[in-house]
């Protein structure tokens, strides 16, 4: 696809809806100089109980879009798209598509620091359906650390409750806790618990409250945006077709409006938001 543009351009993240913004909050905070563009596909959200061939389909097609926008550099901010769609892109797309171009997932810089943190060599994953189904956070982790046990715990729940602003309700203490009893009935020895979706680090006080103290709760945000920034630093030749003028763009597939609301529980700020069509 030559028609692609070729001049430096801003880092796309994509997500199937507001999760990625605080793998984008973690990725800005480190590299505030860039330029960024992150999408929402709200649309057609949430991903976590679609099929591979679905969620490959519709990631492409944001992944493409990012591309005629300007990107050479794409996350996926999204766990179901990091374990159903990455690999199908990066192996059969890219060639196509344009070789020099990169996607990235969330679930590898994370399974990479994991056996840094872990001493029980103990892990438990909290994720939606399809992420667990696909037992990629057990694949990377296992490749890296042989010797880690990993159990992984969907949380049906969790999702709808962020997005719809009830966070520190009781319904989502009993959910958080329900869960997190799930979890560690299935392995007592957990000493570390990855959040394997973006939007539960919102989530984060309320499952602290119904977690041992002594257990370690990983947030991906933080080891994404070390991982990105790692990443341009090894890759020169990409760094230099990131711009940089510290900007940030806002799409989504659904209502602006909505998007704009519910974009402040994740970023604790008011953001402009254009509509587009995938």
């Amino acid at each position: 696809m030559s028609h692609l543009p070729q001049v430096p351009g801003p880092i796309g993240v994509f997500d199937s809806g507001y999760g990625g913004l605080t793998i984008l909050k973690g990725i800005r905070d480190l590299m505030p100089q860039y330029d960024y563009i992150y999408l929402g596909d709200n649309a057609r959200a949430p991903y976590g109980t679609r099929s591979f061939d679905v969620v490959y389909e519709f990631t492409r097609q944001a992944v493409v879009h990012l591309f005629e926008m300007g990107c050479h550099l794409v996350i996926l901010g999204c766990n179901t798209a990091s374990a159903k769609a990455l690999r199908s892109i990066q192996q059969n797309d890219l060639l196509q598509l344009d070789p020099q171009r990169r996607v990235l997932g969330v679930i590898i810089p994370t399974a990479e620091v994991i056996g840094e943190l872990t001493k029980s060599r103990h892990v438990g994953i909290l994720a939606t359906e399809g992420t667990i189904r696909s037992h990629s956070y057990a694949m990377e982790i296992h490749k890296r650390f042989p010797d880690v046990q990993v159990t992984g715990q969907a949380c049906p729940m969790w999702v709808p409750l962020v997005e719809n602003n009830e966070a520190d309700n009781p319904g989502t203490h009993y959910f958080v806790n329900k869960s997190m009893q799930l979890l560690l009935s299935r392995d007592p020895k957990i000493d570390t618990i990855i959040l394997g979706c973006t939007h539960y680090p919102i989530l984060l006080p309320v499952i602290k409250e119904h977690t041992p103290s002594d257990v370690n709760i990983i947030c991906q945000g933080e080891y994404v945006a070390r991982s990105l920034s790692d990443y341009l630093t090894r890759h020169p030749e990409m760094d230099t077709r990131c711009s940089k003028n510290g900007t940030m763009r806002y799409l989504t597939t659904e209502n602006p409006q909505k998007f704009s609301e519910s974009a402040q529980i994740f970023l604790s700020e008011k953001v402009e938001v254009e509509r587009i069509s995938l």
